[in-house]
């Protein structure tokens, strides 16, 4: 069976690609925990975040953004002093700020789910990449994403995260089309 080779290396990244990973995904809460952990990954490895989920899952609430909203400075210096996250404080108060945007945007009435959607029109955006090499970092939807985040008062939300979340959220289909994912994905 062919995989993209991103994911060659250990289990867990194996699973994650094979199960989870540009699967569309439509879920308010799920999408407000991928974007922040996308956030959170940042100048890291996604392996070090994906090994790192269940203890952010417990840390955060469940990515529960009402609760994350009203977090105060002992819930901060509980979260930075957790070795089992990202101990960085710029993340955590991100992370804040964005339960605090995301609250904001369901009540302007507008779900996550149909915010970031619109940026591919609704529908995951079929790529046909044959290597690696043709994966960019970064796409003009990634970027009007990201200043459509940051202006809605998103935090760690630049283009090349935003185009990272779009994968793994299926928005985008960037299995290598040798991969058995990618035609699984496009039906």
């Amino acid at each position: 069976m062919q995989r993209c080779p991103w994911c060659e290396g250990f289990e867990l990244y194996r699973h994650y690609h094979d199960t989870e990973w540009g699967v569309p995904l439509r879920d308010d809460r799920a999408l407000f925990e991928l974007i922040n952990l996308e956030g959170a990954q940042a100048g890291l490895s996604w392996s070090t975040v994906l090994k790192k989920r269940e203890t952010y899952r417990g840390a955060f609430d469940q990515f529960d953004p009402a609760k994350i909203a009203r977090y105060d400075a002992a819930k901060v210096a509980e979260l930075l002093a957790n070795p089992g996250i990202v101990r960085n404080r710029l993340k955590v108060a991100a992370t804040i700020t964005n339960a605090q945007a995301y609250l904001a945007l369901q009540a302007s009435g507008q779900s996550l789910s149909q915010f970031v959607w619109q940026f591919v029109g609704g529908q995951p955006l079929q790529h046909q990449r044959l290597s690696m090499r043709e994966v960019p970092a970064q796409t003009p939807e990634s970027e009007a994403m990201s200043k459509a985040l940051k202006k809605a008062g998103f935090k760690f939300v630049g283009s090349t995260i935003c185009y990272a979340f779009m994968q793994a959220s299926g928005m985008v289909n960037d299995h290598l089309v040798s991969c058995h994912r990618h035609g699984e994905l496009e039906r």
